[in-house]
């Protein structure tokens, strides 16, 4: 009976084993070529992603030089001598095909800690559709934005990210026109009253194998807080503010691969931020356009090389000027400012770059109604190791 029925297990084992069995369902992953290399899709879309990353790592020698006018960080207890930054960023790039032209979502986060303050924000975030841009992202107003590995003291030109909306229409040939509204917060100098009208931002730029070039114009709102707008008589309420700028960017045709010279200038009549970081955030001196008297104007120039001097290894410089023309009724008149900075690199893997800068810059604020002229220096340098991939 038992070799029976163990004969009669046997037999019926092998038939379940000679029957078919349905495979569990994959979802493969394919590439996606349509939008350049590393997409690929996501499973079950027809959307195509890419993922990828930065890290890095930099020791800065804050400012060494050290007068009555300014103290330097080193000579001041409570300041600094040195920044040590690592910081991450994430970036997810998604894309797919529509009839009205590519649909695209971006959003890039970045986290850092610096000298054990750590962080985290969203660098960039916008949403692209055909010619239509909404999210957060750089300005239409920014042009060049520097040259140098990494910029260890601000130079003068514009250089924010805002939130806005903005249309692009290709004209082809590599010509376009942008026109944006651009959130007004961003582009403030002094003391604001509350967000009422975005600025108005257009370009027109071109694109070609020799280069790029481009034309901005700002409309900004100046608009006092309620303790500015009382300081004297002839103080207004709200004034319109604006800017142009223009630059270019040529190829340099006698180097390697990637080496490039740019110049570009700006100009604002009360919408200063458009002229740059650097004169409008000196450390000690506020109220640059919104004052007793309304208004303040100012320019920048800059200029900046990077040279490719090996496969490896890049060489870079940049510079700018700026003066701020005051209204002369408050403590400080005009204000100058020039700033130069340069670079080392080298990437001896794709990917992976290390780097060494160094920075000066020097800022004249003239005294009047009785206060003296302030004149101080920064120097500073820094190191870098960064991974891309």
């Amino acid at each position: 009976m038992m070799l029976g029925v163990a004969a009669a297990a046997t037999a019926t084992t092998a038939q379940a084993a000679d029957l078919p069995v349905a495979p569990e369902p994959v979802d493969y992953v394919r590439v996606c070529d349509a939008y350049g290399s590393r997409f690929y899709y996501i499973p079950g879309t027809e959307t195509c992603l890419r993922v990828g990353g930065r890290l890095r790592t930099q020791f800065v020698v804050n400012n060494v030089l050290d007068d009555n006018n300014n103290p330097g960080a080193w000579a001041a207890r409570d300041s600094d001598g040195y920044s040590w930054l690592t910081r991450g960023y994430a970036y997810l790039d998604a894309r797919n095909a529509t009839e009205f032209g590519t649909l695209r979502a971006y959003v890039g986060l970045r986290m850092d800690i610096t000298n054990g303050a750590s962080g985290f924000k969203l660098d960039s975030g916008y949403i692209q559709w055909g010619g239509l841009t909404a999210g957060y992202l750089g300005s239409n107003f920014n042009t060049y934005t520097g040259q140098v590995f990494m910029g260890v003291v601000t130079r003068d030109w514009a250089d924010t990210t805002v939130n806005q909306i903005a249309y692009t229409a290709a004209f082809g040939n590599g010509f376009s026109a942008t026109i944006a509204l651009e959130d007004r917060s961003g582009h403030e100098v002094g003391a604001y009253g509350g967000t009422r009208a975005p600025d108005v931002v257009a370009a027109l730029g071109v694109s070609q194998g020799w280069g790029s070039a481009q034309l901005s114009g700002a409309l900004h709102q100046v608009y006092p807080d309620n303790a500015a707008a009382n300081l004297g008589a002839t103080s207004a309420d709200e004034s319109i503010g604006w800017a142009l700028g223009a630059g270019v960017n040529i190829n340099l045709p006698f180097a390697n691969s990637g080496s490039n010279i740019f110049f570009q200038g700006f100009y604002a009549d009360g919408a200063l931020k458009y002229i740059g970081n650097g004169i409008t955030d000196v450390a000690g001196v506020t109220d640059y356009e919104v004052n007793n008297s309304g208004t303040n104007s100012g320019y920048s120039l800059s200029a900046g090389v990077y040279i490719q001097a090996t496969p490896t290894i890049g060489l870079a410089a940049d510079g700018s000027w700026a003066h701020v023309d005051q209204d002369n009724t408050g403590t400080i008149g005009d204000v100058d400012r020039w700033a130069i900075d340069g670079s080392v690199q080298w990437e001896p893997v794709s990917g992976f770059v290390m780097g060494a800068d160094i920075g000066y810059a020097n800022t004249d604020i003239s005294g009047i109604n009785g206060n003296a002229d302030t004149d101080f220096d920064e120097l500073l340098f820094g190191v870098r190791m960064q991974r891309t991939f």
